[in-house]
């Protein structure tokens, strides 16, 4: 499997989608087969700070549920603290071990010119801390998280966050590829800069115009997604998180917020819902 790296920035970016162009939307309706009606809105976990937009049906929506949900608890004031231990590698391990010398070089000198830091300051972290600083670093601006805004507008109506997996749970799914091949593909796009600037501005674009398929079309144009690593990532998380909305939003309206890759594909959130007898509509306006 060598597209960790791919697979981190097409969540980051939030890619999707397999649904009709005509059902194109963020937000969707969830109702029926016994549940409160919720809602469950595909983010862009980090964008810059220019193209953030926050729609005012995403904002009635959160006003007329009573929780939010999202992929974790992000409200959890001991998450940060734990996602950080759960970043470090095991032990006395090394990450420059995963690396020849030039391939340190590479990653050294751009950490330094971007971050004002080198190698040494993450040579006790896994590669996907050394993939989340990059991607920070190649949109060039300011970045803003949809979650956190999420968050602040639920927290300002006084109402709870939940989480719909541990930080245990998530950041197991990116430990399935050696460490080796996440290193190559982190070499792959320092080397060729230009084109994931491109990527990066043309899958913005097509977000903010809610425009699911050409994100699903974007996606397949720029990824070389290894099947086994997108089941762990997508499909068996959306399969999971079936069984966690029917209870979740049993009693209670509730507002969903995950990763926008979450709503397309045969097996997406969307497709999954619906299979299990749910009504889920798109809400344009």
């Amino acid at each position: 499997m060598k597209n960790i790296f791919k697979t981190f920035i097409a969540c980051i970016l939030s890619t999707c989608s397999l649904i009709a162009q005509e059902e194109s939307s963020l937000l969707w309706k969830i109702e029926g087969n016994g549940i409160q009606p919720s809602y469950v809105f595909g983010t862009f976990h980090l964008i810059p700070k220019t193209d953030f937009e926050f729609k005012e049906k995403v904002e009635k929506a959160i006003k007329d549920t009573q929780v939010t949900v999202l992929e974790l608890d992000m409200d959890d004031p001991k998450m940060m603290g734990g996602m950080q231990a759960l970043m470090q590698l095991e032990g006395d391990s090394k990450l420059s071990s995963y690396m020849d010398e030039k391939e340190y070089e590479i990653i050294d000198t751009y950490l330094k010119e971007k971050m004002g830091v080198g190698m040494t300051a993450f040579n006790s972290f896994k590669p996907l801390a050394i993939s989340s600083m990059i991607t920070i670093a190649m949109m060039g601006t300011q970045t803003v998280s949809y979650e956190e805004e999420i968050i602040r507008r639920t927290k300002a109506d006084q109402k709870e966050v939940l989480g719909l997996e541990t930080p245990e749970f998530q950041m197991g799914v990116f430990d399935v590829q050696p460490y080796d091949e996440q290193i190559d593909q982190v070499i792959e796009y320092l080397t060729d800069k230009e084109k994931v600037a491109n990527m990066f501005s043309d899958m913005i674009a097509t977000y903010k115009k809610e425009d699911i398929q050409g994100l699903y079309n974007a996606m397949n144009d720029t990824f070389e997604m290894d099947p086994a690593l997108q089941k762990a990532l997508l499909d068996d998380r959306n399969i999971n998180w079936i069984g966690k909305i029917g209870e979740l939003s049993k009693d209670q309206k509730v507002f969903y917020g995950v990763g926008a890759g979450h709503l397309g594909g045969d097996q997406s959130l969307i497709a999954l819902l619906r299979k299990a007898g749910y009504s889920v509509t798109p809400i344009l306006e």
